[in-house]
């Protein structure tokens, strides 16, 4: 849950739209779809890898880490430090309601077009109380970047979005 955790659970915050780019067969699939097919199925392994994390067993941080470089990557290990040191609890689990892919995907990556239910997520402190910012909306649009010149999909990055597709 920890990128998702900054964004879903704190509340997330859109960033601007990327430029487009022309959209062009993948190098390491012999199609788009078939690109476009591992990256879902690597940001869907990297929704169960956070629904399982134990924020007491770093252990469990090891999964999103692998499906993971880059930015997500770097966020992803201080997410967990910083709401570990808290001595924070997260509970619940993300459901992914939908993913499409953006035009803008290139030959190297695809970018998803994602409306990822939060509504489950709790984050709590020692005391119990609610770590959970009211205005985080149940469902948060994201833009997925993973890049797919690699033998395995990796996620790059995870940004709100605003716009089309609506969640």
């Amino acid at each position: 849950m920890a990128i998702a955790v900054t964004g879903s659970i704190v509340g997330c915050t859109p960033q601007g739209a990327p430029s487009p780019s022309p959209s062009t067969s993948a190098t390491a699939f012999s199609s788009d779809a078939e690109a476009f097919a591992a990256a879902e199925a690597t940001y869907r392994a990297y929704v169960d890898a956070l629904n399982k994390v134990d924020l007491a067993k770093p252990e469990t941080f090891e999964a999103v880490y692998e499906l993971t470089t880059g930015d997500a990557n770097d966020k992803a290990r201080a997410e967990f430090n910083s709401l570990r040191s808290q001595g924070l609890t997260v509970g619940g689990s993300t459901q992914v309601v939908s993913v499409e892919a953006s035009t803008t995907s290139t030959s190297d990556e695809v970018q998803l077009l994602v409306c990822a239910d939060v509504s489950q997520i709790t984050l709590t402190d020692a005391d119990g109380q609610s770590r959970v910012s009211p205005d985080r909306p149940p469902v948060q649009p994201l833009t997925v970047r993973v890049l797919t010149g690699h033998r395995t999909p990796l996620i790059a990055n995870i940004s709100g979005r605003e716009g089309s597709p609506l969640c």
